[in-house]
């Protein structure tokens, strides 16, 4: 089944994520490369796809797991959660309905 991840940064999270970035883009790959990885991204704080300096508000994953725990389980173990970028981390089932 499909999960949606979405990850909510702290405040001046910026440092830390981009320090956190290849070790989470590597997860992201990993899963990519198991064909279950739907869509992955950040939300850029301004209305611009380089937000500079005002960084990000958080991100979406959606991927593939074979249940809610063991999405909550990969999304717990991110390194945007062990190095405190992200404040919150919301996990759920995910329907896709479109593009078809």
């Amino acid at each position: 089944m499909l999960y949606s991840i979405i990850g909510t940064d702290r405040e001046d999270s910026l440092e830390a994520r981009m320090a956190a970035r290849p070790a989470h883009v590597e997860r992201l790959k990993a899963l990519q490369a198991e064909g279950r990885l739907v869509l992955a991204g950040p939300n850029p704080a301004i209305d611009a796809n380089d937000p500079g300096p005002a960084g990000f508000t958080g991100s979406l994953i959606v991927a593939e797991f074979p249940s809610l725990k063991d999405a909550e389980d990969w999304a717990a173990t991110d390194p945007y959660v062990s190095s405190g970028v992200y404040k919150h981390v919301s996990v759920k089932p995910f329907r896709k309905v479109l593009p078809e």
